[in-house]
């Protein structure tokens, strides 16, 4: 027969350990092992007052975002309510069943204030990285570039003309604070100063954001994550927020470098890219500058798409400092003969190699070379024999394993969008923007770690 519900005496004590409700496979079980916050309370001493009531611990602040963004939690108020009732969260933040949850704005008065100001998040990212290197998952061999657009938060609803908009009479210390710091950044390489070009619409509440179509659909206002990653696991060493265009983009990629080899000694052999990053400033500053070999696709727009000779069909002669035209004539920068050989030797600057009139108006293939002109001329690049190093590169047998190699960085674009959920960005302005990219991409390295360096069940 079907029984009543037992109704029983309520205990007068409990013994509870959340220790024993955590499931030893639990994704937080992996990662607690690699996240080791003693340190940021002497790190921020100086940023805290040394009178007063006592703040909310920092390492709790901290746990709590890293499970946001492990977990595609986006919203700090939830965030909040999660933490409160699930008893993983709760392990994971060294909460016990009593303790109160930390108000949610308690995050926005933080990060403004001295998360921002000793640059906090920086230096769990650092911590991470340390980690992942004492783990062997990074190589320094090899490394991979790229960015990714991320959708800010505005809608273009709320932007107008940049003309218009710089002509109102406003006061910048009453302006909201994503403005302030786009004005702060209009000198910075990434932002204001990473090109002259105007955009067509600015964002009123986040101007720093970009117009873009990029994605070759409807234009939208976005950042750029940028992500220099080491590949032999898919370690993020490191991560910088830009504008979105190839001139703020390389700039990030050349901050990155620098900063990778200052802070953990590590200087790659060899970088891959797309063609964004071909350019022949850039090449000269990582092949001449850095040594590192570029397996980067060469920016070029000397190949025609009208059925003539392109300039890769032409032989270049080094020794002679001449063209080759396929019919076999040459092509010379000047025929000029002077006394001293030094006044045409060649030299790091632009030039244009001309063929001789009478050679092309007799030529079997002018109607595949210069149908419109009298002769055929070329223009050669400043750094072209940079260039031609990269082609080289390109067309070595390593070229297909760094290119496969390469793809890593777009997996993790990938991740990023679908498991964390970082499809739209929640802050604004360039400092928030730095901060949600720099807590993803730790939040990727702990789960790296977790999956290369499981949890081994202990023996009963």
């Amino acid at each position: 027969m079907m029984g009543p519900k037992q109704e029983a005496q309520a205990a007068l004590f409990y013994e509870f350990s959340l220790e024993d409700h955590v499931p030893q496979n639990h994704l937080l079980r992996s990662i607690d092992r690699f996240v080791d916050l003693s340190s940021i309370r002497a790190y921020l001493t100086d940023f805290y007052s040394h009178t007063g009531r006592p703040s909310i611990d920092p390492e709790l602040l901290i746990r709590m975002l890293l499970v946001g963004y492990c977990f595609g939690i986006r919203s700090e108020r939830r965030l909040c309510e999660e933490v409160h009732l699930n008893l993983a969260y709760r392990w994971f933040c060294r909460l016990e069943l009593t303790d109160r949850i930390p108000d949610h704005s308690t995050f926005s008065k933080n990060r403004h204030g001295r998360f921002r100001e000793s640059d906090l998040l920086r230096h769990v990212f650092e911590m991470t990285v340390a980690r992942c290197m004492k783990e062997g998952l990074v190589g320094g061999q090899g490394f991979a570039v790229d960015a990714s657009l991320i959708s800010a938060d505005v809608q273009k609803q709320n932007s107008s003309n940049p003309e218009d908009w710089a002509a109102r009479a406003r006061d910048p210390n009453d302006a909201p604070r994503a403005v302030r710091e786009y004005l702060d950044t209009l000198d910075d390489e990434a932002f204001g100063a990473a090109t002259t070009v105007k955009p067509k619409f600015t964002a009123h509440a986040d101007p720093a954001s970009q117009w873009t179509a990029a994605r070759k659909g409807p234009a939208f206002f976005a950042y750029s994550t940028n992500y220099l990653i080491d590949t032999d696991h898919s370690v993020i060493v490191d991560v910088d927020a830009s504008r979105t265009n190839k001139t703020a983009e390389v700039r990030a990629m050349r901050k990155m470098i620098d900063r990778t080899e200052e802070r953990f000694g590590l200087k790659p052999d060899w970088i891959a890219a797309d063609t964004a990053y071909g350019s022949a400033d850039n090449l000269v500053w990582l092949t001449v500058k850095r040594k590192i070999l570029p397996f980067i696709p060469v920016f070029d727009k000397g190949e025609r798409t009208d059925g003539t000779f392109s300039r890769s069909d032409f032989t270049w002669d080094d020794d002679n400092d001449r063209y080759i035209c396929p019919e076999g004539k040459e092509m010379l920068h000047t025929r000029r003969t002077y006394s001293d050989p030094a006044r045409n030797a060649p030299s790091w600057k632009a030039r244009k190699y001309r063929a001789l009139r009478a050679d092309c108006m007799n030529c079997p293939s002018k109607a595949k070379c210069c149908p419109k002109s009298e002769a055929r001329a070329i223009h050669r690049e400043k750094y072209e024999i940079v260039r031609n190093f990269a082609r080289q590169c390109a067309a070595s047998e390593f070229n297909p394993t760094a290119q496969r190699r390469r793809k890593k960085v777009e997996m993790l674009f990938a991740h990023l969008n679908r498991i964390l959920g970082l499809g739209r960005l929640r802050l604004r302005g360039p400092c928030g923007v730095q901060d949600e990219f720099t807590l993803a991409a730790t939040a990727q390295n702990l789960r790296k770690l977790a999956k290369l360096k499981p949890l081994v069940p202990a023996a009963r």
